[in-house]
């Protein structure tokens, strides 16, 4: 047998056998009692563009796209949805202490002014997650806010 179809067989069998090993969904049909807008003044308009734009990676609600159960590309998103979750998770935000509450809101604006969310990759697959110019700038404009009434609320149980 030539070299190359015995690497072909290896290859088409590990990639056979790694689809028996499924990373474990982010989903929950539980209440969301810390979610973001149960403890912050959200906007409907934002929390809409924070659904279409950041939920999916950023809560414990994740929609899974077929291709989410073909190996390794579900173990990439689950490492992916992880990591987003570890820098902010919209389903647990009212956990967060004050600082970093405030630090969280800084930086979804940066984000937001940067046009940084969501990735690039992400919106190859997911146009409904496309923002706008003034989506941006009103998430932007609320996390600001947020920002500055958190780190106002700060400064006053310091001043106590």
């Amino acid at each position: 047998m030539k070299s190359w179809l015995k690497i072909t067989i290896i290859i088409i069998i590990i990639i056979g056998v790694m689809q028996f090993f499924r990373p474990q969904k982010n989903f929950t049909t539980a209440e969301a009692p810390n979610d973001i807008a149960a403890k912050y003044d959200v906007p409907m308009g934002v929390l809409m563009n924070l659904y279409d734009g950041c939920y999916n990676c950023h809560s414990n609600y994740t929609k899974y796209p077929w291709y989410y159960n073909i190996q390794p590309v579900g173990w990439w998103m689950a490492h992916h949805i992880n990591d987003a979750k570890r820098l902010v998770n919209f389903s647990e935000f009212a956990i967060y202490t004050p600082q970093q509450a405030a630090k969280k809101f800084k930086e979804i604006k940066r984000e937001m002014d940067e046009k940084g969310m969501p990735l690039k990759s992400y919106l190859l697959m997911h146009k409904e997650a496309r923002l706008t110019s003034e989506q941006y700038k009103n998430v932007s404009d609320w996390a600001q806010k947020m920002e500055t009434q958190v780190q106002e609320s700060i400064d006053s149980a310091k001043g106590s």
